[in-house]
This record gives structure tokens, sequence and C-alpha cells, in this order.
């Protein structure tokens, strides 16, 4: 995956935003809260999004996979896709799309209705 597709993938989750920010690495936004970070690096996209525990504890030690810098170190569940080697682009969406619900799922019940995420009882 080119930065290109990264940024036009990214945008089209609903309720995105988007921020050039540490380093020059694209970051994405939902409610507020990133949801994923990369930068393209010698022709590889390089990529930081959240994951479950479960699959921080595979991703972790696979070919191309780490925990991500600053952030797995705080103890957060977040895995650095730094090569292909493991993640497909296509299996890369579906982390993305996955980080996106988990963290849009934590968001507070106003925001979650103010985003469209809840349907307010009639």
């Amino acid at each position: 995956m080119k930065l290109k597709a990264y940024n036009a993938f990214c945008g089209s989750l609903p309720h995105t935003t988007h921020v050039v920010q540490w380093g020059d690495a694209d970051v994405w936004k939902v409610g507020g809260k990133v949801f994923c970070i990369g930068r393209e690096e010698d022709g590889e996209m390089v990529c930081s999004f959240k994951v479950s525990e479960l699959s921080f504890d595979i991703l972790k030690d696979q070919p191309g996979c780490q925990p991500a810098p600053y952030l797995a170190s705080r103890g957060m569940s977040w895995i650095q896709r730094y090569s292909a080697e493991t993640l497909s682009d296509k299996d890369l969406k579906s982390y993305l799309e996955e980080s996106y619900r988990i963290v849009a799922s934590g968001l507070t019940k106003k925001l979650k209705r103010d985003l469209g995420f809840l349907i307010e009882d009639t």
C-alpha cells in the first residue's frame, strides 16, 4: 500500500479527520482520538494501529510487524506494520477498520450520538 491509498482508505471511513504531525506522519482520528498513524519509508507503508489484546499477542512476533514504538511500551495494544511480510494490504485495511471500530466504541455516549453512531430512542 502506498501513502495515497492509505489516506484514501482512512478518509473513506465515516467521521474521520486527518492531521500531519509527529515528524510528518499522516494521523487519522475518529472523534478526536487516534486510530492509525502512517508514513511511507523507503517505499514501504509503515503504519501503527490499535488492536485487540488477542491480535496484539498474535501479531507482535510476526515478520513485518512489531509492537508500535512509544504506544505499546505504555501498555497499549498497538501494532506497527513495517512491511507486507505478514499483513497484505487487504489484511492491513481490515485491521485499520477494526482499529477505527475499537477507538470509536470508546468514545463518550454524547460524542457517539453527535457523530451519528448512536441512534436516540424516540
